[in-house]
């Protein structure tokens, strides 16, 4: 009978502690609904959609410009390399001017 008693005013405090920890709090939040109301997710996720849309345009922009920068750099190497590519360009650019 005496331990019961010890036992029962142990669990109390131990009980107390545990259900106010941040973690059975925030559960307790979601499971009832507060803590920000229902709209709240909603517009983060507008919000992470819209940030997603930019990083893909962005994306799209900069694998176009490195593209490009491919072909370029593809195109200098072949002048480079071959002789007669280099001098058939330089006969096609007009005279310097002095």
């Amino acid at each position: 009978m005496v331990w019961a008693v010890i036992l029962v005013a142990l669990l109390i405090p131990l009980a107390a502690v545990v259900l106010d920890s941040p973690v059975v709090r925030a559960f307790i939040e979601r499971r009832a609904g507060f803590g920000g109301g229902g709209s709240e997710p909603a517009a983060d996720l507008r919000e992470l959609t819209q940030k997603v849309s930019v990083l893909e345009s962005e994306l799209e922009a900069l694998s176009r410009q490195l593209a490009d920068m491919q072909e370029e750099h593809q195109f200098i190497q072949r002048l480079l390399e071959d002789p007669a590519v280099r001098q058939a360009a330089a006969e096609r650019l007009p005279p310097p001017r002095s």
